[in-house]
């Protein structure tokens, strides 16, 4: 049987506005900088295993903190509604606010997220221009409120639910 012939991979440009139509929470993870604590904002998280409790990150490879989140224990914040300024200030934007930061078991975290998953090192992926870090979760929380999304390349809101699905999950 002849192989299907091979097809050319999209323009990167496509790609990102194919998936902008995917919405996602805003997450900010934090690590342990040479000057105090850090964080970047990134939408591309996910849970990957309750046993062993596992979940991943994919950190740019030209991003400034590919090295730390890669290699060392860090923090995946979870943001609610009202703190799109946080995650505009941790994306690099200007921003008129100033974390509050609170230290986790291994890794800062950012005081008052939605939730937080706080994670050591557990394997690392070649993910083509970015690297697929998955962390073993060693310590977590959260609270009540609104989630802050993204999609469409804006930020929205996620009403919290009263009767959710959690059990499914």
């Amino acid at each position: 049987m002849p192989s299907p012939p091979s097809l050319a991979p999209p323009d990167p440009g496509a790609l990102r506005a194919c998936m902008s139509r995917f919405t996602t929470g805003v997450t900010v993870v934090t690590f342990a900088g040479d000057d105090g604590p850090r964080g970047a904002t990134m939408n591309s998280f996910t849970s990957v295993s309750a046993d062993p409790p596992l979940v991943m990150v994919s950190v740019a490879r030209r991003a400034r903190c590919h090295e730390p989140v890669s290699g060392g224990p860090f923090c995946v914040n979870i943001l609610g509604a009202e703190q799109e300024p946080l995650a505009r200030l941790f994306a690099g934007a200007p921003a008129d606010v100033e974390p509050c930061w609170t230290q986790g078991h291994l890794a800062p975290r950012l005081a008052h997220p939605l939730a937080w998953v706080e994670c050591e090192p557990w394997r690392v992926y070649d993910g083509g221009d970015h690297t697929l870090v998955l962390g073993r979760v060693v310590d977590l929380g959260h609270r009540d409120g609104d989630a802050l999304t993204y999609a469409w390349s804006r930020f929205a809101t996620a009403a919290e639910s009263t009767g959710g699905i959690e059990h499914l999950f």
